[in-house]
């Protein structure tokens, strides 16, 4: 079964209007979806007691998330349940009788819940307790219970899938803060990738991520192998000191884990001090920080309020091996178009306040006949309404108005300077051409083949010169059906 799952990012939208939260979480979750008799046979499973099939479905199975939420998706729209007992052959046909089945209620929330959170909102206590009326009438239609003990009420300020939800903004709110804060320098490739992940949830809120992360994503597990090594065999000696006292020691000798615990370092200060992201005003008029550096590309996404320009989302990337060779303007127009990409939603048929360090982008929007992906850039910025501000170092800080939350550039670039990762951009390496000696005699072979389609088989062809006179010594063509155009232009040529 194919169902599309909601996006967590626009379940977080839409709320910049909202007074009053219901955080709801259900009660049995999947056990309330009825097995088929096919699916139970599929899901059996063996026991010392012999074979048993699931009545109701179980939490493991593949389709089982995408199932429950087309079951709460129907509820929350205002879909009518057909039961069971009902023949369907009986129900009103419309284009038998003329006239339509009766239609479902209207929406019971106006908006999607992510598998069994379900987030009421309302900018009213009135409206509020209409929606959760609305919302127990519903579930109670379709046999779906709310888990009291596990529900919040009528509040100001709720938790709902990681975040923390207010009518000031979102606030990152892991389960476990302290397990990442207080998390030692990870020891083998497996748990930094976890590390790595569990910041990757919280992108939005980390500014400049993937910047400080990518002397992190550049490690291997021959990396944290040969470390692991290195302490096993210092363990013999007249000391004896722990595994990760020796990989301390190694990382203060190897400028690369010193790197790499820097930013690991830095990456758990940003993850504990995360801003409240304010929710984004469609009243306001959205500004977009650009930021590259010789690595990575980044963007901060604000607007105004009350004078001080307050962040409304962080997006970042690592850059691939090419995009290494890119000027910096080029940088830039990356670090643009992602944001764009990311907050379509949001930004899209809005006029958009630019601010960029080395170029206001006139070049790519007024030069003619582009190529490449300069011209691939101007396609994908033509229909934007962009107005793009050059800033000088010092004044990137939005004419001295930029909050605190976001790190003036100058400070980043000095920042950047002890972590930098070992990467260099793809060289081109000029092959020497041959040259021939006149006292040289040389002999120089050149073959090919093709398939035959029609006939099959391998077709093949030589010629062999003598320099340095370029005169034909020997040439041979032919056809094998025997063969395939590898075995014969470099077995049956030769």
């Amino acid at each position: 079964m194919i169902y599309p799952m909601p996006l967590i990012n626009d379940l977080l939208e839409d709320l910049d209007k909202v007074l009053w939260y219901c955080s709801l979480d259900m009660a049995s979750g999947f056990w309330v979806v009825s097995m088929t008799d096919r699916a139970r046979a599929i899901s059996a499973f063996i026991t010392p007691f012999g074979l048993f099939e699931w009545n109701r479905m179980p939490f493991g199975l593949k389709n089982a998330p995408q199932i429950y939420q087309r079951l709460i998706d129907n509820a929350l729209y205002g879909f009518l349940r057909i039961p069971p007992a009902v023949d369907q052959s009986t129900l009103t046909d419309l284009f038998k009788e003329g006239d339509p089945e009766e239609a479902g209620e209207s929406s019971v929330l106006g908006r999607r819940s992510y598998i069994d959170d379900i987030l009421v909102t309302a900018g009213s206590w009135d409206l509020l307790c209409d929606r959760v009326k609305a919302l127990l009438e519903a579930c109670d239609k379709w046999n779906i219970s709310i888990s009291v003990d596990k529900s919040f009420w009528g509040l100001k300020k709720v938790d709902y899938l990681g975040h923390r939800v207010s009518n000031e903004g979102l606030e990152a709110h892991p389960k476990d803060l302290s397990a990442l804060t207080d998390l030692p320098f990870p020891r083998t490739l497996r748990a930094m990738q976890s590390f790595l992940g569990s910041l990757n949830y919280y992108g939005r809120f980390i500014e400049d991520m993937a910047i400080y992360a990518s002397v992190l994503y550049e490690l291997r597990e021959v990396d944290f192998a040969a470390i692991r090594g290195q302490a096993e065999r210092r363990r013999v000696g007249p000391t004896i000191t722990s595994g990760e006292d020796q990989q301390n020691n190694q990382a203060t000798a190897d400028p690369k884990w010193v790197e790499a615990k820097a930013a690991f370092s830095e990456l758990k200060r940003k993850i504990a001090a995360t801003p409240i992201l304010r929710h984004f005003d469609a009243e306001k008029r959205p500004v977009v920080i650009v930021y590259a550096s010789e690595w990575a590309v980044s963007a901060s996404l604000v607007q105004d309020h009350d004078g001080t320009y307050l962040p409304v989302m962080f997006t970042s990337r690592k850059l691939k091996q090419n995009e290494l060779n890119y000027v910096i303007v080029e940088k830039e127009v990356l670090a643009l178009l992602r944001m764009l990409d990311l907050g379509y939603s949001m930004l899209a048929g809005r006029p958009i306040q630019v601010l960029a360090r080395h170029s206001t982008l006139a070049w790519l929007f007024r030069a003619a006949g582009l190529q490449g992906r300069l011209g691939q850039w101007a396609a994908l910025l033509s229909p934007w309404t962009l107005e793009i501000t050059k800033c000088t170092r010092g004044e990137d800080e939005i004419l001295g108005s930029l909050a605190a939350a976001i790190t003036p550039r100058s400070v980043v670039d000095q920042a950047l300077t002890a972590i930098a990762p070992r990467k260099e951009p793809r060289r081109s390496v000029d092959t020497p051409v041959p040259t021939v000696e006149q006292d040289e005699t040389l002999l120089v072979a050149s073959f090919d083949g093709s398939a035959r389609v029609k006939r099959g088989g391998g077709a093949f062809s030589a010629i062999v010169w003598r320099l340095p006179e370029w005169t034909v010594v020997k040439a041979a063509s032919g056809w094998k059906a025997d063969m395939t155009v590898n075995e014969a232009e470099t077995g049956h040529v030769w």
